[in-house]
This record gives structure tokens, sequence and C-alpha cells, in this order.
């Protein structure tokens, strides 16, 4: 009742009401539309672009779908006109940032810095872990990139995205399985967490620099995908992957900040910017 008389209110032209029902989810749409673009600015920029744009546009809101259902459309369609007209990341990405940043000292600097001076600079394994999905996931065409992340990261169920990206629930579900087959076929080549083939020991390599105190095997041990590891069921490995995923606010972490300069380096070797802001 009381979300029936807010929305009645918002409707008449009450920002307040309005406000009231878009925080209740507002922590979610930013988190959503930061893992979309992978930039603390520009998410929180678009992030009230989709309030404007939501509210001026309350009066059509019918009712067919949750609020947030039809907030979390305007949100999608918002990053995929941002996003209009860039490539998709290579996966290796995080090979050449590791060599971009190994080779510029400005940018080693900055990373210790943030590492020993960001209120959330602190370096874990399990993050980064949800910084490597994120950069993972930015391979993958960007409709696929939406549902998956709608789905496995933020609990949406079928019907629901298909509202969202305005599809029927046979396309969503294709894409939903062409993205986790194209995911765990990048995680098993790439992760060597999960897998004996995986060529990225990042996690590992960038505990023993940021983390040196902090008992790496102990720490690895403690996640149900490490322990997985070696199993056959890749499809699983991504599950557990997600769920890892779907437990951390990357704009909030405790090492939110040192990774968004990590994923600044990344956006500068894939070509989004020019520079990075230190």
């Amino acid at each position: 009742m009381v979300e029936l008389e807010l929305l009645t209110r918002a409707k008449s032209g009450d920002i307040n009401a309005f406000h009231e029902l878009f925080s209740s989810f507002q922590k979610e749409l930013r988190a959503f539309v930061y893992r979309i673009v992978t930039d603390r600015s520009d998410a929180g920029d678009l992030t009230q672009d989709v309030f404007v744009k939501a509210f001026d546009k309350i009066k059509l809101f019918e009712g067919k779908s949750t609020l947030k259902t039809w907030v979390f459309s305007i949100a999608s369609n918002t990053c995929i006109d941002f996003l209009r007209g860039r490539k998709r990341w290579e996966t290796d990405s995080h090979d050449r940032s590791r060599k971009y940043a190994e080779s510029n000292i400005d940018v080693e600097e900055a990373l210790i810095n943030a590492n020993k001076y960001s209120a959330n600079g602190a370096y874990e394994i399990k993050e980064h872990i949800d910084f490597c999905f994120s950069c993972m996931s930015k391979t993958l065409p960007l409709e696929q990139q939406i549902t998956l992340i709608l789905k496995d990261v933020f609990d949406f169920k079928v019907k629901e995205i298909a509202s969202i990206i305005n599809r029927s629930t046979g396309v969503v579900k294709h894409l939903l399985y062409d993205s986790r087959k194209t995911m765990t076929i990048v995680f098993d080549h790439r992760c060597a967490l999960v897998s004996k083939k995986g060529i990225c020991h990042q996690c590992s390599e960038l505990n023993g620099y940021f983390n040196p105190k902090q008992n790496q095997q102990q720490e690895l041990l403690k996640l149900e995908l490490v322990s997985e590891g070696n199993r056959e069921d890749k499809a699983n490995l991504l599950k557990l992957r997600t769920e890892l995923v779907k437990q951390i606010d990357p704009l909030n972490a405790s090492g939110s900040d040192l990774h968004e300069l990590f994923m600044q380096i990344t956006r500068k070797v894939e070509g989004e910017i020019d520079e990075i802001d230190f």
C-alpha cells in the first residue's frame, strides 16, 4: 500500500515520492551500470541520467512489470547508447594491462599509493576475481553481457530480463546459453584458479605484491571455486564464480579504489580512454 501511494504521488509529479521508490534499488542499479560501463564516474552520471529519464516517463509506467524492472530497462538502454560504437575487450586485457603498469613508473606508484593510503585500497583475492569477471564479461557482445549480469549477478528472472531488453524469453535463454558457454571457455583457458590449463596467475601475483602478509593458500582454500577447480563440471565453476561476484559491491568493496585503478589501466590498454586519472 505504501509503494502504491508513493507511485501515485510520483505520477502526479512528486519527485520526493519517486526518489523514495528509486532509492530502494538505487545501489543495485548503480552497481549494474558500473559492471556494464566499468567506470565509477560514468556509472554515477548514468545512474543520475536514468533517474531523470525514469521520473520524466513515470506517467507512462503501466505496472506490467515491477518498477525496478522498468527502471532497469531504461538503465540498460542508457548503457547501450553510451557504449555505442565502442569495441568489445580482448581476453588478454589482463596480460597487456600488467605489462603497461610494469613499464610505467607513474602508474605503478599510483597503485602502491592507492593500496597504502586509500580508504578502500585493500587487496583481496576474491575481489580481484570479481574484477576479472567484469573484465571478461566485457569480451561478450553487449546484449549477452547485459543478459548474463542481469540473470547471474542480479537474479532477475528470464521473463523480467525479456522485458528489460525487449526480447522474447526464447531469445533471452539463447543469450544466456551463449554467454555462459563463452565465459566458461574463457575462464577454463585463462584462469589458473579453475584449470591446470589456465595461464593467468594474476590473483596470486598481486596478492604477493599488495598483501604479502595474507596467507595466500589459506585464502584460496576458503573459496569453493578453487577447491572445485579441477572437477570436470566447468559450467558449475562459472556458477560458483557468479555466486562469489554477486556478494561483492564493486563500488564499495574494501579494495574498490585499487580496483578502479586496475580498471582504468585496462580501459587504457583497450583504447577506451587516453589518460589514467590518478
